[in-house]
């Protein structure tokens, strides 16, 4: 089956979380819900197997694997307040996690290698990725190779070999059926997997109703986790920026009606309700930013509540005549402590990058005081930017180093502030493309598996970058590299960047005598 376009609200914008990590606790989550709802049954155990050569090794238990696991075995939303408290809760239920650390062959470094047991001790075993953002992927299922992404209604139907006349006439009747986006068959080892796809509905009822169950050994179900469903004939009108300017070409539209137009073709909601739900998140930033900036407290952190300080300074006189930059600055830092408090944030388009984008079209939409609907406007431009990079390389630090994460969010940001201003289409792409080049090869070495230093920096850093890569676009200053071509090469030099400093802990500013003292004096409170 085809690779599906990215959606702004799946893959870029989103999810609402709480966590350190959307690649480790939102993406957990998703694994968890996922794997038990295949279970078909509440989880007693799970076993998981990380690769040492891999990403989840070292960070696991840090970044909020662990956390993510036991809260989506126990059925937590993603925005539930008991997420701090799941592995305790978890422990008090009588479910048991475990976890080892063996070598495996594996083609990701987020790979949760993983056998669950039920409350009747039957057994599955599966395995899943955490691809970035929050999104996942199932790759294999009782042995077979398996692609499952969380947005589809699914049926997976292990048959016996003595089914094998009889498949293609159940896929030409399956086929038939409305109800069914998609069907894929495949053999292995003397047995057959049928894997039915629905995008209307659970297929419990559809497989329970033919002769498909009469040839089954095995029958394992899913259900989505993600909030835009995929289907049987997604179109989208284009998918890079060369042919996002083809497609309005002799005509305007302004840069947010070009993102809420494809979007709308992705999802299937009205570009009007695409927007709406745009605002809906801008609202929930806004109430991050503040939270943050009221003040937050978390145990299990390296820095405290500072944000305030920012302020505080600048009316002594101490700062820099920085104004809207000052108010930037302090934007973010509270949105990252929220973060790193385990408050409810917008992975945009990860947790680990999710202060950069909102509070920089935030504070400046307050700045030339815009309402909601305009910062969401805004922030749909950031989104087309992300679908862009979605589509052509990816946000997980574990790939391509820390430019995955903030260096996208700091492109997505740029081309934002460009709609807040008033700017065209080419401007805001000229905008991200100069952004984006300001950050190739950064590294992700996080200090002490904690998701704050040097983060914080990065997203301030982030953040400026894209305010003056907006004025230089605004002002008529060429990119001379087209934004394609910018992606292409960010993820040729993310994917070329040493495995030491790909969020593994193994180099960086994390393996400095100071910050091996901070991780073991973590370890002991």
């Amino acid at each position: 089956m085809d690779k599906l376009p990215p959606s702004i609200f799946n893959d870029v914008i989103g999810p609402v979380m709480r966590g350190p990590s959307s690649s480790h606790t939102a993406a957990s989550i998703r694994i968890a819900r996922m794997a038990a709802c295949l279970l078909g049954q509440p989880v007693k155990k799970a076993v998981f197997q990380f690769d040492p050569n891999g990403s989840l090794a070292t960070t696991y238990d840090g970044q909020g694997s662990d956390i993510g696991l036991a809260s989506g075995f126990l059925g937590f939303d993603m925005k539930d307040e008991r997420i701090k408290d799941a592995l305790q809760i978890a422990r008090e239920r009588g479910v048991k996690l475990e976890f080892i650390i063996k070598p495996f062959r594996n083609n990701h470094p987020n790979t949760y290698k993983m056998t669950l047991t039920g409350e009747d001790n039957s057994q599955l075993e599966v395995s899943a990725i955490s691809t970035g953002g929050g999104m996942i992927e199932f790759i294999e299922l009782d042995g077979f190779t398996i692609s499952s992404m969380g947005d589809y209604y699914e049926a997976f139907i292990v048959l016996k070999k003595q089914a094998a006349p009889y498949t293609d006439s159940l896929i030409d009747h399956l086929k038939q059926n409305d109800y069914i986006d998609h069907v894929i068959l495949q053999k292995k080892d003397y047995r057959l997997l049928l894997n039915i796809k629905s995008s209307s509905g659970s297929c419990k009822e559809l497989v329970n109703s033919s002769n498909i169950f009469n040839h089954a050994v095995q029958v394992y179900y899913s259900e989505p986790v993600m909030p835009v469903l995929s289907g049987k004939n997604i179109s989208v009108p284009f998918l890079d920026s060369q042919q996002a300017l083809e497609f309005v070409k002799n005509t305007y539209r302004e840069p947010w009606e070009i993102a809420a137009l494809y979007e709308s073709h992705r999802s299937g909601f009205s570009p009007g309700r695409v927007l709406e739900m745009m605002e809906e998140i801008v609202v929930l930033m806004n109430d991050s930013i503040q939270s943050g900036l009221m003040g937050t407290q978390y145990q299990d952190r390296i820095l405290g509540h500072q944000s305030h300080l920012i302020e505080q300074a600048e009316t002594e006189g101490k700062l820099l005549p920085m104004g809207l930059v000052n108010r930037v600055i302090a934007s973010v830092m509270a949105m990252m402590e929220v973060k790193s408090s385990m408050g409810l944030i917008v992975a945009a388009p990860t947790a680990g990058a999710c202060a950069t984008v909102p509070c920089v079209l935030i504070t400046v939409g307050k700045e030339l005081n815009l309402g909601n609907k305009d910062i969401a406007k805004g922030m749909l431009v950031a989104g087309l930017i992300g679908v862009f990079i979605a589509d052509k390389s990816t946000f997980s630090a574990e790939v391509a180093g820390c430019q995955a994460e903030t260096g996208s969010a700091t492109g997505m940001a740029a081309a934002g502030l460009v709609q807040l201003a008033g700017g065209d289409l080419k401007t805001s792409f000229d905008a991200s493309s100069m952004a984006l080049q300001n950050i190739f090869g950064l590294a992700c070495d996080p200090v002490a598996n904690r998701v704050e230093v040097p983060c914080l920096g990065k997203n301030i850093m982030a953040a400026v970058n894209a305010m003056t890569t907006a004025n230089m676009a605004l002002a008529g200053i060429e990119a001379v590299i087209p934004l394609d071509e910018v992606i292409i090469a960010l993820d040729k030099t993310g994917r070329s960047l040493p495995f030491e400093i790909r969020c593994t802990g193994y180099g960086g500013l994390c393996m400095t005598p100071s910050a091996s003292l901070l991780e073991e004096k973590m370890k002991r409170s």
